[in-house]
């Protein structure tokens, strides 16, 4: 039996309201009232024959009926709000919102440094960055696009590189080697203080990967063992600043210290290749002239990193 337009409009104000959690946000948003929309949820919960949304005076919540309506209907709502927007700017000057999720590590050096050139550039653009160290749905999180290392996409998402290839990269400062001496090889490392990262997705803690110089098949794994552990890279890097011990990082993060004499690599025949950031969407097809905007910045930026490395 073929949908009646009736319920698709009482599914749209229901999306609303269950992303807002509010009448009053999700109406004044909608530009309608309280009670228009109070009446509408009530029309398509006696429809369906469920209760979507536990309301008292105060709070608001899904209910599990609710949510799996939710889970099916935001991102098909998301998707013809998108293809309605795109119709309009296709060869228009790139304007509007483009909503981010980045990590704390793409923002700072993707983003941060060139935030200034993009601004100008675009002046019709806005840029919300959303950053988040675990995975984002974009799609059910109403976001346009992402920035994450290749190792941690969805499949079915399209990724586009914005970064060379990485390498994890072990850098202490001068001094501390001066001290502690300089390991020739992972098995050096139970003899220095390396500092850990704990995720904070999983909990656990990051371990060091090496690749035999003489066996790039062979891969030795180090667990730090230092006494200091962290949670924020930021943190942890400017402690190997003040030269407390090793900290492992990617090469891009620690590249303007090593310019400076500020750190020192180590190991580097047998540090191994990573992945790359990339800039992740849901879809080439109709893709809006700010996301075309964005790709286009980031694979310049891309260009120029892989020309200075």
């Amino acid at each position: 039996m073929p949908i009646q337009p009736s319920l698709l409009y009482s599914l749209t104000w229901f999306a609303h309201i269950a992303r807002h959690r509010s009448f009053t946000r999700a109406a004044t948003e909608m530009e309608v009232t309280r009670a228009a929309l109070s009446q509408h949820l009530k029309g398509l919960e006696q429809l369906l024959n469920v209760r979507l949304l536990n309301r008292t005076t105060r709070d608001m919540s899904l209910t599990e009926e609710g949510q799996r309506l939710l889970d099916v209907v935001q991102p098909a709502l998301a998707a013809i709000e998108q293809v309605i927007a795109e119709l309009g700017e296709v060869h228009d000057e790139p304007a509007g919102l483009i909503r981010l999720s980045v990590s704390r590590v793409a923002a700072r050096t993707l983003i941060e440094p060139h935030m200034a050139e993009f601004v100008s550039r675009y002046p019709k653009l806005r840029l919300e960055l959303v950053t988040d160290d675990g995975f984002s749905n974009i799609v059910l999180e109403g976001l346009d696009a992402g920035i994450r290392l290749g190792e941690s996409l969805e499949e079915q998402m399209v990724a586009v590189p914005v970064t060379p290839p990485m390498e994890m990269a072990i850098v202490g400062t001068p001094g501390y080697f001066e001290r502690n001496g300089v390991p020739a090889t992972p098995q050096d490392l139970q003899q220095h203080n390396c500092l850990s990262y704990r995720f904070t997705s999983s909990g656990n803690l990051d371990r060091w990967s090496f690749t035999t110089p003489e066996d790039k098949n062979h891969t030795i794994v180090y667990e730090p063992r230092g006494n200091l552990i962290f949670n924020d890279d930021d943190s942890m890097l400017r402690a190997a600043l003040q030269g407390i011990g090793l900290v492992q990082h990617l090469d891009l993060c620690v590249r303007p210290y090593l310019q400076q004499g500020r750190l020192q690599r180590v190991l580097i025949p047998w540090s191994r290749p990573r992945s790359r950031f990339f800039l992740y969407i849901p879809s080439r097809q109709h893709l809006p002239a700010k996301l075309r905007a964005l790709m286009d910045f980031l694979i310049e930026k891309r260009e120029q990193m892989a020309q200075e490395a």
